[in-house]
Parts: structure tokens; sequence; C-alpha cells
């Protein structure tokens, strides 16, 4: 069963939110809703949730002061009317984000995320400081190059030669654009946290695919996409059903 907290302080969004949570996961708890900042420290310093819904203002202040005041574990789906760009940050230091007034269909997209981890897998830690700082205007800081391992010598590899990530069994493998492998000490999720979504887009729960890594792609069964990738990927890179419009939206950004 899924536990979860709705800290909102609209009474109208928070019973509309927990109607459709409803409709999409009927065994989940809601353990309780919550609409201030003191609220919701007393509340986290004493109890945990599975998952919690967030919105950026509330009764008596942002919150953002929750995380200054109390240590947040649990994923958060934040809830924000705020603009494109500041909802990049959220989106890439959170489970996700949800735009008011919330759809069904983004609401499912956030619980298939969060089902997506891994057992024993914790969330991204939330960066509150490069929150703030993209909702100042400052450009998120992120990987610019990884360190890997080739038989016993140790290399630097520029993001600018990432093609794409993959997962297969325990390991995740970086391939560069000239066809060379290497493993990652990343998850793919922690990888999404990392990465310019500008350039990579995780399109499967196997797969993060790198802009200038596609080269054609085609329609594929169950309105999914097929994409092919250079250099040849080791696994088919098929957008799965719940990320296609996303990827669409990626490519036409």
């Amino acid at each position: 069963m899924l536990r979860i907290l709705i800290i909102e302080d609209e009474p109208l969004a928070a019973q509309r939110l927990i109607r459709l949570v409803q409709e999409l996961r009927p065994e989940v708890e809601i353990l309780d809703t919550l609409d201030t900042v003191k609220a919701s420290v007393a509340w986290l310093s004493a109890h945990t949730a599975d998952l919690i819904f967030m919105d950026i203002h509330l009764a008596d202040g942002n919150s953002f002061s929750i995380f200054e005041q109390v240590t947040v574990k649990s994923p958060i789906i934040f809830t924000t009317a705020y603009d494109q760009y500041a909802i990049r940050a959220f989106k890439h230091n959170s489970i996700d984000y949800l735009l008011k007034p919330i759809e069904v269909e983004e609401l499912a997209h956030s619980l298939e995320k969060l089902a997506q981890l891994q057992p024993n897998e914790k969330p991204p830690a939330l960066d509150l400081k490069m929150i703030m700082d993209t909702l100042q205007g400052k450009k998120p800081d992120y990987q610019r190059r990884f360190m890997v391992t080739s038989g016993e010598k140790i290399k630097s590899v520029p993001i600018e030669e990432v093609a794409y990530f993959f997962g297969q069994q325990k390991f995740v493998f970086l391939i560069t654009q000239d066809g060379r492998q290497h493993i990652v000490d990343y998850t793919l999720t922690q990888l999404e946290t990392m990465l310019d979504p500008d350039q990579f887009f995780r399109i499967n729960r196997q797969f993060i695919i790198g802009f200038s890594a596609i080269q054609n792609m085609v329609a594929y069964s169950n309105s999914r996409i097929k994409v092919d990738v250079h250099p040849a990927a080791d696994i088919e890179a098929i957008v799965s059903i719940e990320k296609t419009r996303h990827f669409k939206d990626w490519l036409n950004r």
C-alpha cells in the first residue's frame, strides 16, 4: 500500500488531488492533508510517508523552508504553477512535478516514475540550493564529465562525447560517440538528475538517450517509438508508452 502525505493550502486543489490519486490507485492511504509549513515540519518530525505531494506556496510561507527545519527522506512530487524554467529544477531534484491544474495523465506519469525506482533504491536527493538558484535565474550545474576505467587506466569522458546510457542486469553502461563502452557507478535514476534535460531523455526503464545519438525514428507497436541510435546499441531503444508524449515534447522543445 502506498502511504501518501499531501501538503497543499488550497482545499479544493487538495480534494481534487486526492480524488485523482484514488481513481488511479484505489489502494493508497492518505495519511494527512496539511496546509502550513509549521504543521508540515511538526508532522514530518514524527512520521514518514511513502510519497509526498507538496505545493510551493503554503498558508504561512514557502514550502522550501520545510527542508531547512527537518530532514525529508520521502520521495516528493511538487505541485506548482511556476513557469517551465523553474519546473525543470523540480523535475530533476525530486520524483517529478505537477503543473496546476493537475491533469490525470500527468499524475499517472508521476506515479509510474515513482514505481520505476528499483527496490531499495533511494530517490534522488532534493538539492534545495539548485532549485533556488534556478528560480533566481541561474543555470543548473549538470554533470560535465564522467570518470571511467579502461583496463588498468582511468580516464575522464566529457559529456560531449557521451551518446547514451543503458542498464543491463546489475550494470549501467556509458556509450561514447565512437562506440566505446564503460561501466558507471550510478543508477539510471541518479543519472536523470545529473544530466542536462535538453540533451538527454530517459525513454524507458533501461535507456537514457542523448539527442546527438538519434539517427532515425519509426512508429512501433502500441503507439510506441523505436529509435535507431549511433553507435548501435546492444538493446533496442524503444520509447515506452507512458514516455511517448513526453518524448515528442522533448524533441519539439
